[in-house]
């Protein structure tokens, strides 16, 4: 018997775009596509009454751009996880869209062997950003844009529940550093990072390692230029 395959849904303002990442990953045997929207206000929408698991989302569209459509579709209970697709590296779009809950960021130009591997990390739960990637987006723009009412807003109940040594790893994950780095810096052995990483999602309510990322910046664990 084999696995279903991957469900992914297309956001796209422009239909030739829809066209053609429909044929990539329509020719994946393990990716189906499941819908699409041209628009974020059309996405929310679809997506309301769509099973999806993974969304490729343009972030610049007219009505609803990307950003409001993540925060949306983020913040619905067993949410599909949102690749956001940005054409520049640091885009202040992509940070806000990351922000709003958004698993990861992908530029427009990235080779279809790395939007397929995207599509199969992001739904896996695995990083396809680096954290320190993320790292370097918001310190480009912490603290320009409010954000009032993102997803990744900490609660103080959820930093509370940390343990001491788990607060320290979510430090040190904020900064950027792999679960090897953080192992070495620590003098743990790497399955134990592992182990408070999977505690950390449990207990804060983050979906993956770049909204831990997030979490820490925002709860000013970690300093912008630290």
């Amino acid at each position: 018997m084999t696995d279903s395959p991957i469900r992914v849904f297309l956001v796209d303002d422009q239909q030739m775009v829809r066209a053609g990442f429909r044929m990539l990953v329509e020719s994946q045997p393990d990716l189906q596509v499941v819908g699409e929207a041209g628009d974020g206000g059309e996405a929310v929408e679809r997506l309301a009454v769509t099973a999806a698991d993974v969304v490729l989302m343009d972030v610049r569209m007219p009505r609803m751009d990307g950003v409001e459509a993540t925060r949306r579709i983020a913040g619905a209970p067993g949410a599909p996880r949102v690749i956001v697709l940005t054409t520049f590296d640091l885009d202040e779009y992509a940070f806000a869209a990351i922000k709003a809950g958004a698993s990861a960021f992908l530029l427009k130009d990235a080779t279809p062997p790395d939007l397929l591997n995207a599509i199969r990390s992001v739904h896996a739960g695995d990083a396809v950003v680096a954290p320190s990637t993320t790292r370097r987006l918001l310190e480009h723009f912490a603290g320009s844009l409010p954000d009032p009412g993102a997803a990744a807003a900490p609660g103080p109940a959820a930093l509370d529940a940390l343990t001491e040594r788990e607060r320290e790893v979510l430090v040190l994950v904020g900064r950027g550093l792999s679960n090897t780095e953080i192992a070495g810096e620590l003098v743990v052995a790497e399955a134990t990072v592992k182990t408070h990483v999977s505690r950390l999602l449990a207990k804060t309510g983050r979906r993956d390692r770049v909204q831990l990322v997030v979490l820490a910046y925002d709860a000013a664990l970690v300093i912008p230029g630290t």
